[in-house]
């Protein structure tokens, strides 16, 4: 046997008894032996560059090279799920898919795990890249991280399509976490706060020799591509498992909401056994067809829904309510406590949200107060033992009147629960909370600063509005404290680079009230620059597909307020991006330029949020609601009857896909 051969039989053997050890339990050979090939291997490598591997078992131990990740963009978005902590709420979302189907369905129930998301790309049964979440259209490339993983393969065995996606999550294990933190302890190091943040503060890590002696763990639990081997969801990872991958035996595919619930109930005791963290069931439609008829909204798909199991509960005392002002100038109560174990961490404060939570529970300084985590990750105050009240107890709690940071006295706006300071141009929580929303990664991005920097930079009167930033010099800031000259030619190189953001995260920077990433998409995309959006009426925004009112009008607010059309001008002037780029544009048409179209319906040859993405290239709106000023429906099979009768009465053209696709072909 030659060099070459004896190379590539060691990585086929070593990546077989890896497989066997950490995915099937059930190792043929001992640890010794398992050690004594893989440095056998690794002399060989060494000795013979020229058999390099990127996928050789030996890429499991890590390089002790640092490395900057890159942003990838996902082929599929990933999208979050939409949360449900009832059984009524379950039972929404049944009847939901059993109505737009109208045909029978299963659902594949699963555990959810807590750890970080996780995109890996396979190509001719190797792996070629792993990508984090991120902001769910763009991730980091983490492949060498994920590498070190044991139970993710890096060549697989089997009838594999040539190429595809797999996701899931890696986990950092109980029985890890808590060594790990043991060891943090004893150097008098912060402790990791639970296995999530753990896991997914490993894989950002740029020394993947550190990643790999943290033991991290994974789960798959969804494959994506265009030929994979079966139109059920569960099928589909019944033949990954056969490939090499890691696939939870815990699934299980039902057909009724009572076997739902016997699962959702099983489990809500059993996981406590389990050696990862997980915190609800998911419940995904089995068929990838249906799912795909179901379609998305805008921030999550319709096929699927994670049920989040109810919270631990500690008992402790409420020391002070202390107040907190957002950048939007809302209120936030917090209760500060004796420091209680909750679900893995040590809390200390916890959210009382709004002056009526507060009133509703009677609170005193002094109560013994039932804490616990909303999905098991915000504390929040949910009761009183009144029964442990003694003659020591405090001042009732009463909500403050006034701004604790400038004064203001404090409004409550028709229909809402939080009170607001009204000081947005010169209350200093809110003018830097809007900076540093500015400055963040899925806004402007900029490189160098963070909210110390912005504190500092504020204190010192250097700026006071995020257009101040694009006025700075390297001059300005380079002799201040723990600034050196190369630190603040980073900063404004940075600040310069943020000039190329596209608009639509220009316009999620600007902090409008209500308009998240999501939203600002959609405006971007609906509207050709900044001076159209200023001039929208309520009607014309109400028209941008999923754009309510509240939406509409914090809009319009928001461009009323001379300072904030001032602003908006500064940073004009300054560069930044406030129109849609030539590139965006290409690609669209007018053929639906002024045409409103209602979607309705199961389709054949696109999802229906695919539908509303061609509607919008074209010129046309995405309209929820039939009425007068609807040009045409475009429906497909199951159109339902109340949409079908009110179309026919106002004598509103239906338009089939095959028809739609040739108008606008």
């Amino acid at each position: 046997m030659d060099i070459k051969e004896r190379i590539d039989y060691l990585r086929a053997e070593l990546h077989r008894h890896n497989y066997r050890y950490y995915v099937l339990s059930n190792p043929e050979i001992s640890d010794k032996q398992f050690d004594d090939m893989m440095r056998e291997l690794q002399d060989l490598e060494k000795a013979h560059p020229e058999f390099e591997d990127d996928n050789s078992p030996t890429r499991r131990v890590g390089s002790d090279i640092n490395k900057n990740f890159k942003q990838v963009t996902h082929k599929y978005p990933m999208l979050s799920l939409g949360n449900t902590y009832s059984e009524s709420e379950v039972t929404d979302f049944y009847e939901r898919v059993r109505k737009a189907l109208n045909e029978d369905f299963e659902i594949c129930c699963e555990l959810k795990y807590d750890g970080t998301s996780i995109s890996l790309t396979y190509e001719d049964g190797k792996l070629v890249r792993a990508v984090t979440r991120g902001d769910g259209e763009k991730g980091d490339d983490v492949t060498d991280n994920v590498k070190t993983i044991r139970t993710i393969p890096l060549v697989l065995h089997g009838n594999y399509p040539s190429s595809f996606e797999i996701r899931g999550e890696i986990l950092m294990p109980w029985a890890v976490f808590e060594e790990l933190n043991r060891e943090k302890e004893a150097q008098e190091e912060p402790l990791f706060a639970n296995p999530r943040n753990a896991a997914s503060g490993t894989l950002k890590l740029q020394n993947s020799t550190i990643v790999a002696s943290r033991k991290l763990d994974a789960y798959l639990y969804y494959l994506l591509g265009e030929n994979l081997p079966c139109d059920g969801h569960y099928e589909n990872l019944q033949e990954a498992a056969k490939w090499g991958f890691k696939i939870s035996d815990c699934m299980r595919k039902v057909r009724t909401l009572q076997e739902v619930f016997d699962f959702i109930n099983y489990w809500d005791v059993e996981r406590k056994n389990l050696p990862v963290a997980t915190d609800g069931i998911v419940l995904k439609v089995n068929s990838l067809k249906q799912q795909k008829n179901l379609g998305f909204t805008a921030k999550s798909p319709r096929w699927a829904i994670a049920y989040k199991f109810q919270a631990e509960r500690a008992l402790t005392r409420l020391n002070k309510v202390t107040y907190h002002v957002g950048r939007t100038g809302a209120i936030t109560p917090v209760a500060n406590l004796d420091p209680v174990q909750l679900s893995g961490t040590i809390v200390k404060r916890a959210s009382l949200h709004n002056a009526d939570i507060i009133e509703g529970l009677d609170l005193h300084i002094g109560d013994m107060v039932y804490v616990e985590k909303g999905g098991e990750i915000i504390p929040k105050i949910t009761g009183v033992d009144k029964d442990a009240r003694g003659f020591l107890l405090g001042d009732k709690v009463q909500f403050i009147t006034h701004c604790p940071e400038c004064g203001s006295k404090l409004i409550r706006y028709e229909g809402e629960a939080a009170h607001y300071c009204p000081n947005e141009a010169a209350c200093p929580p809110q003018i830097k909370g809007k900076i540093e929303h500015f400055i963040s990664r899925k806004a402007m991005n900029i490189d160098g600063l963070g909210p110390e920097t912005v504190d500092m930079f504020y204190r010192l009167g250097l700026i006071k509005d995020t257009a101040d930033l694009y006025t700075l010099t390297a001059d300005d800031i380079k002799n201040l404290d723990r600034m050196g000259e190369k630190s603040a030619e980073n900063i404004i190189k940075g600040i310069s680079a943020s000039k190329e953001v596209p608009f639509e995260r220009v316009l999620f920077a600007l902090g409008i009230r209500f308009v998240g990433e999501t939203v600002a998409k959609k405006i971007a995309r609906s509207f050709n620059n900044i001076e159209e959006i200023e001039k929208a009426s309520l009607e014309t925004l109400m028209n941008v597909d999923e754009i309510g009112e509240k939406i509409a009008m914090s809009i319009i607010g928001y461009f009323a307020n001379p300072s904030n059309r001032e602003l908006v001008e500064r940073l004009k002037s300054a560069g930044l991006q406030f129109a849609r780029s030539a590139e965006d544009l290409s690609g669209y048409t007018d053929k639906l330029a002024g045409q409103s179209i209602v979607i309705s319906g199961v389709f054949v040859h696109h999802s229906r949020d695919e539908y509303k993405h061609l509607i919008e290239r074209n010129g046309g709106k995405n309209v929820g609601s039939i009425s007068s000023k609807t040009s045409f429906i475009l429906a497909g099979e199951n159109m339902g009857p109340a949409k079908l009768e009110k179309a026919t009465k106002l004598g509103i053209k239906i338009m089939n896909e095959d028809e739609f696709l040739t108008l606008i072909s």
